[in-house]
């Protein structure tokens, strides 16, 4: 009787022990895919990051690019008005001859 007594408790420690490590395993398993998870985002937000670096620096050479062309534009404005002032003058010259 004693020896049955002890045997169930033998068997419940089993079960118990058994339960522990059913769910170690289990929480084994989830951190690994939780880690394969985290791994994956991080290559995603390292990926991204670097595309967002990249779009900055694209940002930056438009904004060169623009500064650049208002620049252009602004030595063109200069030479259309200073060709501009010749033809006035040029104008102004002839109309006198024929005045």
């Amino acid at each position: 009787m004693i020896a049955t007594g002890v045997e169930v408790k033998i068997n419940r420690l089993e079960s118990i022990v058994e339960q522990i490590g059913e769910a170690v395993l289990s929480t084994t398993e989830t951190i690994e895919r939780l880690a394969e998870r985290l791994e994956t985002v991080s290559t995603q937000l390292e990926a991204q990051g670097q595309q967002v670096q990249q779009q900055g620096y694209q940002i930056v050479a438009l904004c060169d690019a623009v500064q650049t062309l208002a620049e252009s534009q602004q030595n063109s404005l200069q030479k259309l008005n200073d060709l501009t002032q010749t033809l006035d003058r040029f104008m102004y010259l002839i109309k006198g001859d024929t005045d």
